[in-house]
C-alpha cells in the first residue's frame, strides 16, 4: 500500500490507512473521519483510549474498532470508578467473554490502571495526558514515512504513567493515543480531515 494519500469512493482524499480494502473501508473511514485526530477530554474518555490502545498492542487496530461496543460492555462503560471495583472474578469473567480481546496480561493492567486513576483528584490523568502535548503546532506530514512510532513526549508521558503505577504502557502505544485524542496532528497533509484535528 502507498504511504501517501488515497481518494475514496466519496472523492474525498485521506491518509492510506482511511482508505484500506474493500472489507475494512468503512470501519477504518468512519474513525479516520470522525474519530482519530480530534481532541479527547475527560478522565473516563482517556482511560478507554488508553485501554484500547493496550489492547489493540501486536493486533490490528480493525480488530478493536469492531470489538468496541463489546469493550465497552464488559468494562462498563469505560468508568474509572466501576473498573476500579472488579475483582478477580470480574477478571475471569472478562477472560471468557467472546466480545473482548482475551488477554489476561492486558485485563489485570486495565483493571490495575483504574486502580491508580480511582486515586488521583477527578481531572488529573486528563491534565497529566495533556501536559506532554508538544508545544505549537508540527508541519504536516507529506507521508506516512513522515509519521513516527515514538517521540520524546510520547517517551516521557509513557515513563510518566509507568512511574506512577500504570501498567501496559510504552513510548509507541503512548504515541498512538496522543495520536488518537488530538494531542499530535498526524493527518497527512491534503487529508481532507486534517483541519479539523486537535492541532
Amino acid at each position: 500500500m502507498s504511504g501517501t494519500l488515497i481518494t475514496g469512493p466519496d472523492g474525498l482524499r485521506r491518509c492510506p490507512w482511511g482508505g484500506m480494502d474493500a472489507e475494512s473501508a468503512a470501519d477504518y473511514r468512519a474513525y479516520h473521519d470522525t474519530e482519530w485526530g480530534l481532541p479527547v477530554h475527560g478522565d473516563d474518555a482517556l482511560y478507554e483510549r488508553i485501554c484500547l490502545e493496550a489492547f489493540q498492542s501486536g493486533l490490528s487496530w480493525l480488530t478493536i474498532l469492531r470489538r468496541r461496543e463489546g469493550f465497552r460492555a464488559a468494562f462498563a462503560g469505560f468508568s474509572i470508578e466501576k473498573v476500579a471495583a472488579f475483582t478477580d472474578a470480574d477478571a475471569e469473567r472478562l477472560l471468557a467473554d467472546p466480545g473482548i480481546i482475551r488477554n489476561r496480561a492486558k485485563i489485570t493492567a486495565a483493571m490495575a490502571n483504574a486502580r491508580v486513576a480511582a486515586e488521583w483528584a477527578p481531572g488529573e490523568l486528563d491534565a497529566l495526558i495533556w501536559s506532554y502535548a508538544p508545544e505549537g503546532a508540527a508541519a504536516a506530514p507529506r507521508t506516512a514515512a513522515d509519521v513516527p512510532a515514538t517521540t520524546p513526549e510520547s517517551t516521557a508521558l509513557a515513563k510518566d504513567l509507568k512511574k506512577r503505577g500504570f501498567r501496559f504502557i510504552g513510548p509507541t502505544t503512548a504515541y498512538a493515543l496522543m495520536q488518537a485524542c488530538g494531542l499530535v496532528n498526524d493527518h497527512l497533509a491534503g487529508c481532507h480531515a486534517r483541519g479539523r484535528a486537535g492541532r
